[in-house]
């Protein structure tokens, strides 16, 4: 497989180029890994426009690897993949807008960002839209969107977005108040690990509901 990696990056396949950077990367027991290798690989397809290189470019730059920790390089590797349609790129611009990581918060441009991702079935950007919902951050405050979006995440197991079904239900905030319904989205993040879900889950049996 390197084999042929390095016969298709020196032909300048872009594949080849984001493939040989992923070894370097990965250190897949091949050769040492070489973070500097891998940046130079990784860089090379991604400046010929391969979406999934360009993601690898915004971690390295998010992470602090083989280059200087830089968010606002992160933003810019990150959009141009999020502009050619990558879920998970669009995910992670609508959060760095959220919390103006290498960019000037922008709750507008979050919502934007993660709606796109989230419309995609990307679970953790639902969540992100359910929150802006239920703040009324970027959008107008609405608790039945945020019980939709947070449905649809909490459908696909993520356990912060069942938690705050358990959460929704217990209050009744987007939904009718149902302590039943409350313990079993609390028991289904509670299996996962989530440690809020847990304390929530022992708080119900304790009170008996």
């Amino acid at each position: 497989e390197l084999h042929w990696y390095r016969l298709a990056a020196k032909q300048g396949f872009v594949g080849g180029k984001h493939g040989l950077g992923r070894f370097y990367k990965d250190d897949r027991g091949v050769f040492k890994q070489d973070e500097n290798q891998a940046v130079h690989w990784c860089r090379l397809a991604a400046e010929q426009g391969l979406a999934d290189a360009q993601i690898d470019m915004a971690l390295f730059f998010a992470l602090g690897t083989g280059v200087e920790q830089d968010y606002g390089q992160a933003v810019h590797w990150w959009r141009l993949a999020a502009e050619q349609e990558s879920v998970s790129a669009q995910g992670f611009l609508g959060d760095l807008y959220h919390f103006g990581q290498g960019v000037e918060r922008d709750d507008e441009q979050a919502v934007h960002w993660s709606r796109l991702a989230a419309d995609q079935g990307e679970p953790r950007a639902q969540l992100s839209m359910a929150r802006a919902y239920a703040r009324g951050e970027g959008v107008d405050q609405d608790d039945e969107q945020a019980v939709h979006w947070c449905r649809k995440a909490a459908d696909q197991q993520q356990d912060r977005a069942q938690l705050e079904m358990g959460i929704s239900y217990a209050t009744g905030r987007g939904v009718e108040q149902d302590d039943e319904q409350a313990v079993q989205w609390y028991r289904l993040a509670a299996e996962q690990g989530n440690m809020r879900a847990r304390c929530r889950l022992g708080n119900s049996y304790y009170l008996g509901e």
